[in-house]
This record gives C-alpha cells, sequence and structure tokens, in this order.
C-alpha cells in the first residue's frame, strides 16, 4: 500500500488542498512561490484549479504570486495558461489553466490474478493506450515483475515522452516502508517477497529509451488503494471527506479508505484488507484458510459458484462474470452475492463510519443489478443507515488501478515539481 508522505513543499498529505487559516493576510510571493508549486500542482491536477483566479482562491494568494506559481509551472512543461480570458461574468476575467498534453508522463503497471496491465500516463489522471497481456508462463517474483517491467520499458521506447518514474499496483497487500507482498496468493510468491526491490532491479535493468530519465524511481502498492485514491482524486470519489472503496477484480475483494485526502494504511500498510471480513461463518473456503470471507463470497468465482455455472477458461474472468451479473436467468445466484456484499458493507460502516462508498470492479455490477436491494441490506444491518443512508455509488475512472500507479509514480513531483527539471 502506498506510502504517503506530508509534502515538503505543500505541508499537506497527498490529495489535500491549502487550507486557509481563517482571518489571514494573503500570501505575498516568497522566492516568487516556488515553496507553492507543489500545492499549486494538485490543485491543477485534480481539476481543481481550471482558471488563475481559481488557483488564488484555493491557494489564499495575491494575483502576483499565483502568476508567478503558473509561470513556474509552466515553464516545467507542466501546465499551460492560455492568455485568452476565461469567463464572462463579472469582474476581472482570469487565464484558463490546463495541464501540457502530451507533457511528461510516467509508467504505471498493474499485476491481476490473470493478466498485466500498463500504459502511460500524464498529469490529470491521463493514461495513453493501456496494453493488456496475458500471464507469462513464469510467475515467480523476479520472472513476473521483469515481464511488467520490459512491458513498461517498450511503452516508454515508442514514445516521445519524457518518462519520470514508474509505479505498479499488486492484488496483494503491501507493507510499509519495506514494501514486502504479505500473501502475494493469487501467484503463490513466498510470504514476504521483496517485491518493491525485486521491482526497482526489474526496472533498472530495462532500457526505456533516451527520453527517460538515467534513473527511475519505483514504487508498488496495493491495488485497491490505488484505486481509492484514484477515484478521490478524480472520480466518484472526489468531495468525499471518508471516503470508502471496496472492489472485486479479477478475483477476490480489496478495500480502501480515504480520510480527508489520505490513504488509512494502518500502522505497517495493512489496514483494510476487507476480503477477509467472515459475512458466512458456514460459507464458501477462502484461500486465507477461513471460510466465508468477503473474498469468497462476493468475488468472481463467487458468482459463478451461486449460479453453478463454469467459467470459460479462454476468456478472461472478470468480464465474463459481468456478462452473468446481466443475466437474467441468474438473479437468484445474484441476489444471493448482493446479500452477502451487503453484510460485508454494513459491517463496515459501522466501524469506519464513511460518508460515501464507491463500489468497483464487479461490485459495481452488483450495485446496478440491484441497488435497492444492496441499500437494503446495508440499511438494515447498520445503525447509522437507518438513521440516513449512506451513498453507495458506482465507480467512474476507467482503469482505476492503473490511474492509481500513476498517483503514485508522480507523488515525488506533485511533492516537488521542480524535480521534473533533474536529468
Amino acid at each position: 500500500m502506498p506510502h504517503t508522505p506530508t509534502s515538503p513543499n505543500s505541508g499537506q498529505t497527498p490529495g489535500q488542498t491549502p487550507r486557509p487559516q481563517p482571518g489571514a493576510s494573503k500570501r505575498a510571493a516568497p522566492d516568487r512561490g516556488r515553496t507553492l508549486l507543489g500545492p499549486a500542482l494538485r490543485l491543477i491536477h485534480t481539476g481543481q484549479a481550471p482558471t488563475r483566479s481559481a488557483l488564488t482562491g484555493a491557494l489564499d494568494v495575491t494575483r502576483a504570486t499565483a502568476g508567478a506559481v503558473t509561470g513556474e509551472l509552466e515553464a516545467l512543461g507542466l501546465i499551460t495558461v492560455d492568455s485568452r480570458p476565461a469567463g464572462g461574468g463579472r469582474g476581472r476575467p482570469s487565464h484558463r489553466l490546463a495541464l501540457t498534453d502530451p507533457g511528461p508522463a510516467v509508467l504505471a503497471a498493474q499485476l491481476h490474478a490473470d493478466g498485466v496491465s500498463a500504459a502511460l500516463a500524464g498529469l490529470g489522471g491521463r493514461l495513453h493506450d493501456p496494453v493488456h497481456l496475458p500471464l507469462p508462463a513464469d510467475t515467480s517474483p523476479a520472472a513476473l515483475l521483469a515481464a511488467v517491467a520490459e512491458t513498461g520499458a517498450r511503452l516508454a521506447r515508442d514514445s516521445r515522452r519524457r518518462i519520470l518514474g514508474s509505479a505498479l499496483a499488486l492484488p496483494n497487500p503491501v507493507t510499509e516502508p519495506d514494501g514486502t507482498a504479505l500473501a502475494a496468493l493469487h501467484f503463490g510468491w513466498p510470504p514476504g517477497t521483496p517485491v518493491a526491490e525485486l521491482f526497482a532491479a526489474a526496472v533498472a535493468r530495462t532500457d526505456p529509451g533516451p527520453r527517460a530519465r538515467a534513473t527511475l524511481p519505483t514504487a508498488v502498492a496495493n491495488d485497491a488503494n490505488l484505486a481509492a485514491l484514484a477515484e478521490h482524486r478524480h472520480g466518484a470519489g472526489r468531495g468525499a471527506r471518508h471516503l470508502l472503496l471496496v472492489t472485486s477484480g479479477h478475483r477476490g475483494v480489496g478495500g480502501a479508505l480515504v480520510i480527508d485526502g489520505r490513504l488509512h494504511t494502518g500502522s505497517s500498510g495493512l489496514a483494510l484488507e476487507v476480503g477477509h471480513l467472515t459475512v458466512d461463518p458456514l460459507g464458501r473456503p477462502c484461500a486465507c484458510g477461513n471460510r466465508g470471507c468477503l473474498n469468497a463470497e462476493t468475488d468472481t468465482d463467487a458468482l459463478f459458484a451461486a449460479a453453478k455455472r463454469r467459467p470459460d477458461p479462454h476468456r478472461p474472468l472478470l468480464p465474463q462474470a459481468r456478462e452473468l451479473a446481466r443475466d437474467p436467468a441468474a438473479a437468484d445466484a445474484l441476489e444471493h452475492v448482493v446479500d452477502r456484499l451487503g453484510l460485508g458493507l454494513a459491517g463496515l460502516v459501522n466501524i469506519l463510519n464513511p460518508d460515501r462508498i464507491v463500489l468497483s470492479g464487479l461490485h459495481l455490477d452488483l450495485l446496478a443489478a440491484a441497488p435497492d436491494r444492496l441499500a437494503a441490506v446495508v440499511a438494515e444491518r447498520c445503525l447509522w443507515g437507518r438513521s440516513g443512508r449512506i451513498p453507495i455509488v458506482p465507480a467512474q475512472v476507467v482503469h482505476a488501478g492503473l490511474v492509481g500507479a500513476a498517483e503514485l509514480a508522480w507523488e515525488p513531483y506533485l511533492d516537488d515539481p521542480q524535480a521534473v527539471a533533474a536529468p
């Protein structure tokens, strides 16, 4: 799960925006506003400052300082400032701010239970030409991570964009700060696999082309955490103070919690392993050794088992499960899985008290097929649900794991935009 340090420039945690103090005077331009570059870029990156006027208000600075800040970011090749005024209302019209496109990019990758995805990613949550490949025959840690790194390097060599970093989303818990895979259940990796170290070494051995940084920074994190970060910054989680995301991808269930813009990862990065929440003590066996985990009761395999059908082994599992969720002949199976999901969500709501729940992966399709039933189960089993239903909304970000991996790779530059200029 990702490390989310406080920005040395902004004093804010990732995803947060600067909060002016009541009664404080607007700040002048110390050192031409360079200490504000990170907070300003975050605001533009997340769509909160489409104009220089909006940026001035969000940072609580003078127009001169905002002008200096946007000038610096433009000189770094990160944004463009459109001198044509925006808006036709009262007051002085403001310049439009946009992210440079095409600008510099990072490499984002994601491992699934049955495949690999990768893409170049610019600022603003923009993915460019994602590729999806089957798993290689050798899924040992070194071999699989080498295949992921080479996939990204090919994308970099084929691009004319400057490549600044690389990050990987994994379908298993990742400890902090050492970056080990605690239980890579899908690939049979040994517990404690040093995945961050292996991925960095694999990226270092590739040739990403002459436009990449000489040494690419790398990072790894849990895919559900990264999906939550993507949704909070660019999708259905915008504006939520306590955002709970629950997702089921190709197999298993993941969850994440974003509080005031910051991922809650616990003491060692392992918080919100919601897939191992028990929803039926007599239910299906889980790969962890227990029975009736949310993992085993509400993922793709669970839906096929409830419908007494077998998926096509020659096709990706998640698209087949989504088709099954829309099949009227599988209505009873769908209701069974929806009820188990509702039990799990109710338990999480009782403990975490979020103000919004975002569902993605197969769970998005379960919500679409039975929104009233799912909401009713959560409300019935949840104290807070009885007094006022918590919004349960579908995810909006396409390839959220990849977008979240891009967020992780961009993080050093959102903290310190001037690092973009490093060799």
